[in-house]
């Protein structure tokens, strides 16, 4: 310790000792493996403070879709102040774990949003797998968005070729 040097003064009035401790050159060791203990002391925080935040009981088996629940009213409540004129279509959960999916409608147009499950953060936009590479949120509006051909009424419709062919085209039109 021929590094250090102690200094210890007492003030004018004589009742305060003031000690001072000082370095005349720094051990760059020392530096470096202070450093190395705050780096790894601060990745440890940042890494386990999400645990636990919506996973509470996946590590022992239970499902956490069981204690989180999100129904088409709550899903309302949450997003009538932030989506004006929602109407909830549906709510399901998401591919991804602690959000779900909430089918909309708002002014004639639908979308998909997602809520977390604590009910504190919603998002849109795109759900992108990564190594999938397929955008989930598309998949889902396409799969929604199908329509039962059998299903729509051909009694006021204009045949043109064979009625009964195994392949048809419809075409709808507004004459005026």
């Amino acid at each position: 310790m021929n590094n250090m040097c102690l200094h210890v003064w007492t003030s004018s009035d004589g009742e305060t000792t003031f000690i001072e401790i000082t370095c005349k050159k720094e051990d760059p060791m020392l530096r470096k493996n202070m450093l190395q203990r705050l780096l790894v002391n601060c990745l440890l925080l940042f890494c386990l403070l999400p645990i636990g935040y919506s996973y509470a009981f996946e590590a022992r088996g239970q499902e956490c879709s069981k204690c989180h629940t999100l129904n088409k009213d709550e899903a309302r409540d949450l997003l009538k102040n932030i989506i004006p004129d929602v109407v909830i279509l549906d709510v399901r959960l998401s591919p991804v774990k602690g959000v779900w999916e909430v089918n909309l409608e708002s002014r004639g147009r639908k979308a998909i949003v997602y809520v977390d499950y604590l009910k504190k953060h919603f998002f849109s936009g795109a759900l992108v797998s990564i190594g999938e590479r397929k955008n989930l949120t598309q998949e889902r509006i396409i799969e929604l968005s199908k329509v039962d051909v059998s299903q729509i009424p051909l009694e006021n419709a204009l045949v043109m070729g064979d009625q009964k062919a195994r392949i048809r085209v419809i075409v709808f039109t507004d004459p005026d």
